[in-house]
């Protein structure tokens, strides 16, 4: 689906920033932490294996539900590249020739998101605490299937979208690894607590953009943002399946997970949206046209009607065994 001139014309007028965006927002390769900074050193033959079996020692902690979460969280990670290639096809972003300067901030923002999947997969087989083959098969589902999040090609639509993402993984990552910390995991702890750290960068960068495009064209990033709520945010986790299994047949279990946990749950849905209304002073617009101004009163009234509808949500409290975990963590 093409787009009007006017986005593209705003992309171009944005993309003279992105150096700066990039300053701001990414850190240089040789200054960013390295999986290997949180992990056992695999080099160090005095002091591998009984970081390893200390690793393995407080996994056996970790209740059912968390590594429910932790193993969706790592396959939705892991799943980069479906994400990289969905941003690259987005208006305004060229990878031809050397590309623009919005297809380097993809690379760059890819690198640092590349590092996640990374960590957290080796955390998980280390742990010895999950069916390793299942969540590999998982991740190639996901990144096989692939997935339509309901923004076409529409550079204005994905930065909703990515504003929205990123702070959910940011929230996500941070209260696991609260989590880990109650349960004396340090090491683990650590290493969501920086994952969060770059997803909440992420979503700063992401929710600028947006907040730049707001001052040139109010109207249209209204819109756009009013579509993307009225289709409700799509995050890769819907699309996730075990093996043997239809698209998206493990999400529902996985969410259940998630809210018995308190990681991440419907509430936390409203307070996103709100914090994006908040952040983008969307009540506080001006020179709006008609059909932007109606969009304005439906996502200003939008947080208040899910919230009426999550105070009936019910979350059933039996645990679904996934192939993912081994049952000896259910006990």
């Amino acid at each position: 689906m093409a787009i009007d001139n006017i986005r593209l014309e705003v992309m171009q007028l944005l993309e003279k920033k992105v150096d700066s965006f990039i300053e701001s927002f990414l850190i240089p390769i040789d200054k960013v932490w390295q999986p290997t900074d949180f992990l056992p050193d695999s080099q160090n033959e005095e002091t591998f294996f009984e970081e390893v079996k200390e690793l393995r020692e407080l996994a056996k902690e970790l209740p059912y539900d968390f590594w429910v979460v932790l193993v969706g969280d790592t396959i939705t990670e892991e799943a980069l590249p479906t994400y990289e290639s969905w941003l690259m096809d987005v208006e305004g972003i060229n990878q031809q020739e050397g590309g623009n300067g919005w297809s380097r901030w993809t690379r760059y923002w890819t690198s640092e998101e590349n590092r996640h999947g990374d960590t957290l997969n080796k955390y998980l087989y280390l742990s010895g605490r999950v069916n390793m083959i299942e969540v590999e098969r998982t991740t190639q589902h996901l990144i096989n299937d692939g997935f339509d999040i309901g923004t076409d090609r529409d550079p204005y639509k994905n930065f909703v979208y990515t504003s929205f993402q990123e702070l959910a993984t940011y929230i996500s990552h941070n209260r696991v690894a609260k989590m880990a910390k109650e349960y004396s995991n340090k090491s683990l702890a650590k290493m969501c607590k920086i994952i969060a750290g770059d997803e909440m960068r992420h979503f700063n960068a992401y929710s600028e953009f947006v907040k730049q495009i707001l001052e040139v064209d109010p109207s249209q990033m209204m819109i756009a943002f009013s579509d993307m709520m009225k289709k409700k945010i799509v995050m890769p986790a819907h699309f996730l399946r075990e093996s043997g299994e239809a698209i998206g047949s493990a999400f529902e279990e996985f969410s259940y997970a998630a809210q018995r946990l308190g990681v991440y749950t419907s509430q936390d849905y409203i307070d996103i949206m709100q914090r994006l209304i908040n952040k983008w002073e969307i009540d506080k617009l001006i020179d709006l046209n008609d059909e932007a101004e109606r969009a304005r009163d439906f996502v200003m009234k939008l947080p208040a009607r899910m919230q009426r509808i999550n105070e009936r949500l019910r979350i059933p409290e039996t645990i679904f065994e996934f192939k993912w975990v081994q049952p000896a963590v259910a006990k």
